[in-house]
């Protein structure tokens, strides 16, 4: 049976691609592996989706001065003989990447083992695992036309982000059921990324009298954040969903969200109409502002940048989006990379297949 390995982790936007794919590669005949931290979200996905696991030793590659460089050093080194421990043992014919730290090791060992490697890039510039990984690649998929120039020449594939498959079963019936809402107003989900965000609650919290006065919020506030004193008619928070997100999705008109390429591109397969508050330069490398700036640009989605961001803008920008909606949700509609799961898979078949001849 034709074995491929999946690695990636240290953030559920690392792992996700991976089982969006998972699925149809064991239709096609694959035999999966993971690779993964010993004790990061990874492995708690990886099992749940029943796809045999191995943890290696991982350590963070900082950019800045931190003493925690010296011990994770050791981390990563001890990960590469994991990782070619692990590799030589499964024998797969191909690793899938998706990034984060703990991939590293696993794409250098199964270069070092002549193992074929393709990187998945969700973000428009690489992060600096994916960029550590690139000479080590065979090919690299990429989510954004612009990602193409930012990776060696020959090896970028435009494919877009692969999406799970159960995003698109979402039932406006079953949402209904979950949020109680009364009323035909139209639905606003606002979300702030998996830990949620102070900066876009605090500033919808302010508005929220006015908005429920139009709308339905369905407010994803992050774990601890949820608020008892704010029980209002037409207003439901959630700390965290699971289950119930394609569902939630199919119910909302709009989407209020941060920036992060999983994210969007979710928005984009399920043509939802969105305002993107990117997260600042002060809190991140600013992959969230050009991954807003791409999507405003291709005419995808509305953009807010949280310096611009206050009660006034938030609740103008929402109320223009919502008048706006139909075009939004055209412009999407006609991308061609709306999800990229069978132009991942294709190029998965591809390389692989080229594998074996070379064997």
């Amino acid at each position: 049976m034709k074995r491929i390995i999946l690695t990636g982790g240290g953030t559920a936007g690392h792992v996700t691609p991976n089982l969006a794919i998972a699925p149809y590669l064991r239709d096609s005949g694959y035999e999966l592996f993971y690779i993964g931290s010993k004790k990061g979200i990874e492995k708690t996905l990886a099992e749940k989706a029943e796809i045999p696991y191995t943890g290696i030793s991982s350590g963070k590659l900082r950019r800045y001065v931190n003493l925690k460089n010296v011990t994770d050093t050791f981390r990563v080194v001890k990960g590469l003989g994991d990782a070619f421990a692990a590799i030589a043992r499964i024998r797969p014919g191909l690793v899938f990447s998706k990034g984060g730290f703990v991939a590293v090791p696993v794409v250098v060992a199964a270069k070092m083992l002549r193992v074929k490697v393709i990187i998945h890039e969700s973000d428009m510039t690489p992060g600096l695992a994916n960029r550590i990984s690139l000479p080590f690649a065979d090919r690299v998929c990429v989510n954004f036309p612009e990602t193409i120039n930012h990776v060696p020449e020959g090896k970028g594939v435009l494919t877009g982000t692969p999406i799970r498959a159960e995003l698109y079963e979402g039932s406006v019936d079953e949402a209904r059921k979950i949020c109680g809402f009364h009323d035909s107003m139209p639905v606003v989900m606002v979300m702030g990324g998996s830990q949620g965000s102070m900066a876009i609650n605090e500033c919808l919290r302010c508005i929220l009298p006015r908005l429920v006065k139009r709308f339905n919020i369905i407010h994803l506030c992050g774990k601890n954040n949820r608020r008892s004193d704010l029980a209002m008619r037409g207003y439901l928070q959630f700390e965290y969903v699971s289950r119930e997100l394609p569902h939630l999705l199919a119910y909302s008109d709009i989407v209020v969200s941060r920036a992060g390429a999983n994210s969007i591109s979710e928005f984009l397969a399920l043509r939802k109409p969105n305002l993107l508050i990117p997260l600042p330069l002060s809190a991140s490398r600013g992959d969230q502002i050009l991954n807003a700036q791409s999507y405003e640009s291709q005419g995808f989605s509305m953009v807010l940048n949280e310096d611009d961001m206050n009660p006034e803008s938030l609740f103008s920008k929402i109320e223009e989006l919502y008048a706006n909606r139909d075009g939004f949700a055209r412009k999407m509609s006609e991308s061609r990379i709306a999800d990229g799961t069978k132009d991942v898979i294709k190029v998965i078949e591809e390389v692989y297949g080229g594998n074996q001849k070379s064997k």
